[in-house]
């Protein structure tokens, strides 16, 4: 093969924040308080979803696979990141490094798809509620988050498995916090516009379909909201799509920063990464899943009284 007699790289220098220490101090404290948060957020939300009867439903079943994606992902990229700030050494292998791509494109993935499976389940709930316990069965809504979870793992490991067969051959300093997709791929010594193509057909997919579902479901939503008389009546399903639709916002808009803006041929080959990329990456995999947990509980008075329960059963047994 043409790259034969390159030396092949085994490991990854995972750059950073490399060379500002103050920096990586500041930012270790900050994402460590953001990590705690969300794993006593998310956790919170998963806990209450199971143990009281009142949230054992498709919106909160939903809910409760949403808030262990956001500790699963965080964990995966976060926890190592958390790690490298206070490690002098910042070298991955080459297959720990298609370990964290995998996890990492698996769970954004899944998270896209599973936004757009609440959105449906929001519209049916809304507007066909008569339909809801037929549409919306058990089977129905466990199969939907199984596909979800399925999709992402299928579509990561096609990505991945094309990325790790590229030839990595020039340098081996990854100018990010993680092994970010984008920034490996341009280590390789290799022709990546198939593997960009590919990226982008599956981002589009897998991101612009559960959009065009969540888009549509929320325009027939809005219709029927209106169609309510009663002020009273009309709350309930706006505070509960408001919710949603702030997470779904906030989630595939740094997605579309992320991986779908204009990159220049410059950039593509630069070895410097924009600032502003780290801060979306930080924003997506920190900010975002600490956000849900507060959105969702300061937006729905289920989710309180059921946290409220908890606290007084907790007190109880003490």
């Amino acid at each position: 093969m043409e790259w034969e007699n390159h030396t092949i790289l085994v490991e990854f220098f995972l750059k950073g924040l490399s060379g500002h220490p103050r920096l990586e101090l500041l930012f270790f404290v900050l994402i460590f308080i953001m990590y705690v948060v969300i794993l006593l957020g998310n956790g919170t939300l998963i806990l209450i979803s199971i143990l009281d009867p009142h949230l054992h439903t498709p919106m909160y079943f939903f809910l409760g696979n949403l808030s262990f994606l956001d500790i699963c992902h965080t964990t995966t990229s976060i926890s190592s990141t958390l790690v490298s700030f206070l490690s002098e050494r910042k070298t991955i292998s080459l297959s720990g490094c298609a370990v964290q791509m995998f996890l990492s494109l698996a769970m954004g993935t899944t998270e896209c798809v599973l936004l757009g499976m609440m959105a449906f389940d929001h519209y049916v709930a809304i507007c066909n509620p008569l339909r809801y316990p037929i549409f919306m069965s058990k089977d129905a809504y466990v199969s939907m988050a199984a596909g979800s979870w399925i999709i992402g793992a299928v579509n990561s490991a096609v990505q991945t498995v094309f990325v790790v067969q590229l030839p990595f051959c020039r340098n081996n300093i990854i100018n990010h916090f993680t092994c970010e997709i984008l920034a490996v791929m341009k280590l390789a010594c290799a022709d990546i516009s198939g593997n960009e193509f590919i990226l982008l057909v599956t981002t589009t997919l897998f991101l612009l379909t559960p959009l065009l579902l969540i888009i549509v479901s929320y325009t027939l939503i809005i219709v029927s909201i209106f169609k309510i008389s009663s002020s009273e009546g009309r709350s309930k399903p706006s505070s509960t799509c408001s919710a949603h639709l702030t997470v779904v916002i906030t989630f595939c808009g740094t997605i579309f920063l992320m991986y779908m803006k204009p990159r220049s041929q410059e950039t593509l080959n630069s070895d410097d990464l924009d600032a502003t990329d780290k801060l979306i990456f930080i924003f997506y995999r920190v900010m975002t899943p600490t956000m849900n947990p507060l959105i969702y509980s300061l937006r729905n008075k289920d989710v309180k009284e059921a946290v409220k329960h908890l606290l007084r059963r907790k007190n109880f047994n003490k």
